[in-house]
C-alpha cells in the first residue's frame, strides 16, 4: 500500500537522521556549537515588538573563516535534509495527470538559495532593500499547475528561513508536521466529493485502477498488455 510505504519510509528517515546527529554530536562535542539551532528559543523570548532583532549568530560559531563555512554547510545541508521527506509525500500523494516534475526540484533547490540569502542579509536592512531590487528587475515567476503546490513553495521558503536564522529546530518540526499530517488526510480523502477535482492521487489499487483508466483508457482496457501477454 502506497500510504503505509510512506509513513514507514518517513519514520525511518526521521529516526535515522535523529540518530546520525546525536552519534555525531556524542562522538565530538565541539559539533553542537555548529548546529544550526536554539533559533526558536531567541524568537520566543524576544522583545514583543520585534522578535526577530534578537536573532544573531554567535559570534563562536563563526570565528574565522574555517568555523564560518563549516557552520554555513551544516545550515544549508540541515536544509537539505529537511526538505527531502516533504518531496516524498508530493510525489507519492500528488494526483498523476498535474504531477509537475519542476516543482520537486524546485523544492530541493530553495531551501539551499534561501538559507544562504538570508545568511547574507543577516541584519542588515541595505543588503535586504538591495536583494529586493535585484528580484524586483529579474521578475522571477513561476506559474503553478494547482493553488495547492503553493503550500509546497511557501514551506521550503520557510525551512531556508529557518536554516538561515540558526533555528533548524522550527523547520523539523514544521516539516514533522506536515508530512503526517498531509499524511493522514491522503488516508481520510478528507473533503473528497464525487465527481470533484482531486488534488491526491488515489491510494487504495481499486482507485489507483480507475485513475490509470481515465488516463489512458485503450491501455487500461486491454489484459493482455497489462499482463504482458500480448508482447
Amino acid at each position: 500500500m502506497i500510504v503505509r510505504r510512506l509513513f514507514v519510509r518517513l519514520t525511518l528517515f526521521y529516526a535515522l537522521v535523529t540518530g546520525l546527529v546525536f552519534g555525531a554530536v556524542t562522538l565530538n562535542p565541539a559539533l553542537v556549537d555548529f548546529l544550526p539551532i536554539g533559533g526558536a528559543q531567541t524568537l520566543l523570548s524576544g522583545p514583543v515588538s520585534d522578535p526577530l532583532s534578537s536573532v544573531r549568530i554567535d559570534a563562536t560559531r563563526v570565528a574565522n573563516l574555517g568555523s564560518s563555512i563549516l557552520w554555513l554547510f551544516i545550515a544549508v545541508s540541515g536544509a537539505l535534509l529537511t526538505t527531502i521527506p516533504v518531496t516524498w509525500t508530493y510525489i507519492a500523494s500528488r494526483a498523476r495527470k498535474e504531477y509537475d516534475q519542476a516543482l520537486v526540484e524546485t523544492m530541493i533547490v530553495l531551501p539551499i538559495a534561501v538559507t544562504s540569502i538570508v545568511v547574507m542579509v543577516h541584519n542588515s536592512l541595505a543588503l535586504a532593500f538591495s536583494l529586493a531590487g535585484i528580484v524586483g528587475g529579474v521578475r522571477f515567476r513561476n506559474t503553478l499547475k494547482s493553488s495547492g503546490d503553493a503550500i509546497y513553495i511557501l514551506l521550503a521558503i520557510a525551512i531556508g528561513l529557518a536554516a538561515g536564522i540558526g533555528a533548524l529546530e522550527i523547520a523539523l518540526v514544521m516539516t514533522v508536521m506536515f508530512n503526517y499530517a498531509f499524511t493522514t488526510l491522503w488516508v481520510a480523502d478528507y473533503g473528497a466529493l464525487i465527481g470533484g477535482h482531486r488534488y491526491m492521487r488515489a491510494h487504495d489499487a481499486e482507485s489507483v485502477a480507475a485513475e490509470d483508466h481515465e488516463k489512458d483508457p485503450a491501455k487500461a482496457s486491454d489484459p493482455h498488455e497489462q499482463s504482458g501477454e500480448g508482447r
